[in-house]
C-alpha cells in the first residue's frame, strides 16, 4: 500500500526551513482581482508554515469520484504507471505521460523533507507514453500500449502536422507522426534543451500551440521555493517559452509564473491561460495559486512579489523594480491547492454552462494544517472573460479529512474527442472518465 511518502510525487521539495517571524498586521491586504474577485491575503507567517503529507488509500470496490447531477463517472484505465498528463490526438488517441519525481540530484537539505522517498521507489519513474484508443466510443480503451519509451520524465504532448513533440525535463523532443500511429519506431531530435538537473523542482515541462499552430509555448516551473539557492540557477525557469515549431527563435513569453503546469488557449480569443503553483512557507493561507490569463511580456511577481503587488519578506535582496511591474492574476484558486492541470472545454456533450470554461486539476498540497485541493475545479467563461470564482466539479477524492486519507490526486485533465472529461490520478494509476447522461 502506498503511504503519505507517495503524496510527494510531483510537489515542491522545499529546501527553505519553514521559519517563524513576528506577523506585521499591517501586511494583510485585500486584492480586488481584474475579474473582480475579493481576494483576502493575511499577513505573512500569521499561521505557522507546517508539513501535513496525505496518507494514500486504496479505491474502494466500486467507489467513484462524486460528478454534479446530470453527469456520470466511469473508469477509463487502471494500472498505469503514474500518469501525470493527457493528451487528445485530433484523431481521439489518447496519450498519457507517465512519470514521477526522481530522487536522484536532490541536495540533502531538500532530500530531508521526503524522507524515507527512495523506500517507496520514489526514484523510479516510468518515463515512457501510453497510448489509449477507444475504437468504438464505449467509453473504455479497446488498445493500449507504450508509444514512447526511455524518456527523461516527460509531461507536454502535443501534435502538429506530421510531428509529434514530447516535452521531457530536460528538453523538447520531436518526432516523425502519421495520423493513428499507435507507436513511434524512428529516432527524435531534441530541438530545445531545456533547463534540469539538481535540485529539480517543478521538472514537468507542459506544451501548447497557439491557434495558428506557428508558434508552441512550453511551461517551465522554478527550480526552488523563491530562488534561494539564487537567480543563475533559475535561467529559463519561472517562465513560459515561446518557440518555432522547429525549436527556433525562442524567446521569453511570460515570466515570474513560479510553477506554471497547466497552460492552455482559451478556445474563443486565442489567448493563452495558465495554472500556477504559488510558493510555501509564509502560513496557512499564503501564498494562493491562482489561474491567470498570460500575456506577452507580462511579469506575474515571482520570486519577488506574490499575487499582485505583495513583497516576499523570505528574500534578503529586494527589488522593488519588480514588485511594481507584478501583474495580478485573475483568479485565486486558494493556497497550497497544488493547482497544475488545466484544460478548457471544446466538446459538445456538457450543459451549455460548460462551454469553453477551464477544468482545473487540483493535485493537493502539504503546505496547509488541513488537506487543500484534492479535486477538479471549473471556472465558467463569459463572453471570453473568466468568471469570479471556481466551483467544484470532480470531488470524493479525501477518504477522511481527520486521517489525512486520501484515495487519489487528480493531476492532468483533457477533453475527449466524444466530449467527455478524462482525469488523471497519478497516485491511484488510473484515468477517470466523466460524461454527461
Amino acid at each position: 500500500m502506498k503511504s503519505y511518502i507517495a503524496c510527494i510525487a510531483g510537489i515542491t521539495l522545499l529546501a527553505a526551513s519553514c521559519k517563524q517571524t513576528k506577523v506585521d498586521a499591517s501586511k494583510a491586504a485585500e486584492v480586488n482581482t481584474p475579474t473582480k474577485q475579493k481576494v483576502n491575503l493575511p499577513a505573512p507567517y500569521q499561521t505557522k508554515a507546517v508539513r501535513n503529507y496525505c496518507k494514500v488509500i486504496a479505491w474502494p470496490a466500486g467507489k467513484m469520484p462524486v460528478a454534479p447531477a446530470g453527469f456520470g463517472v466511469n473508469l477509463f484505465a487502471d494500472g498505469l504507471k503514474n500518469p501525470r498528463n493527457i493528451y487528445v490526438a485530433p484523431n481521439g488517441n489518447i496519450f498519457v505521460s507517465e512519470a514521477n519525481t526522481e530522487v536522484k540530484g536532490v541536495k540533502k537539505i531538500g532530500a530531508k523533507i521526503i524522507g524515507a522517498a527512495a523506500s517507496q521507489n520514489l526514484g523510479k519513474s516510468a518515463n515512457q507514453v501510453t497510448i489509449l484508443c477507444d475504437t468504438n466510443s464505449d467509453g473504455v480503451p479497446d488498445t493500449r500500449g507504450v508509444f514512447l519509451s526511455n524518456l527523461n520524465q516527460p509531461y507536454g504532448m502535443l501534435i502538429l502536422g506530421n510531428s509529434f513533440y514530447v516535452a521531457n525535463t530536460d528538453g523538447l523532443w520531436k518526432y516523425d507522426y502519421k495520423a493513428g500511429q499507435t507507436k513511434i519506431t524512428t529516432p527524435g531530435k531534441m530541438i530545445l534543451s531545456l533547463p534540469a538537473g539538481g535540485y529539480n523542482n517543478h521538472w514537468t515541462r507542459n506544451l501548447r500551440a497557439n491557434a495558428a499552430g506557428t508558434k508552441i509555448y512550453v511551461a517551465v516551473g522554478s527550480g526552488s521555493n523563491v530562488a534561494e539557492y539564487g537567480m543563475e540557477v533559475e535561467k529559463r525557469r519561472a517562465d513560459v517559452l515561446e518557440i518555432n515549431p522547429d525549436g527556433s527563435g525562442e524567446r521569453i513569453y511570460a515570466s515570474g509564473l513560479r510553477n506554471p503546469a497547466g497552460i492552455d488557449v482559451q478556445p474563443e480569443t486565442g489567448v493563452l491561460y495558465a495554472a500556477v503553483n504559488e510558493r510555501d512557507n509564509l502560513g496557512d493561507e499564503l501564498v494562493p495559486d491562482y489561474f491567470t490569463s498570460v500575456k506577452e511580456g507580462g511579469f506575474y511577481g515571482w520570486p519577488w512579489a506574490y499575487f499582485g503587488k505583495h513583497e516576499d519578506p523570505e528574500l534578503e535582496v529586494k527589488r522593488p523594480d519588480m514588485v511594481a511591474k507584478t501583474i495580478t492574476p485573475d483568479l485565486s484558486l486558494g493556497p497550497h491547492t497544488a493547482s497544475l492541470g488545466l484544460a478548457f472545454y471544446t466538446g459538445k456533450k456538457f450543459p451549455a454552462k460548460y462551454d469553453n470554461g477551464a477544468f482545473i486539476g487540483q493535485h493537493g498540497s502539504w503546505n496547509k494544517s488541513v488537506l487543500s485541493g484534492y479535486k477538479v475545479g471549473f471556472i465558467p467563461f463569459v463572453n471570453g472573460r473568466p468568471a469570479p470564482k471556481m466551483e467544484d466539479f470532480l470531488t470524493g477524492f479525501i477518504a477522511n479529512l481527520d486521517k489525512k486519507e486520501v484515495y487519489g490526486r487528480p493531476v492532468g485533465v483533457a477533453v475527449a474527442k466524444d466530449g467527455s472529461l478524462l482525469v488523471a490520478d497519478d497516485v491511484s494509476n488510473r484515468i477517470w472518465r466523466v460524461s454527461a447522461k
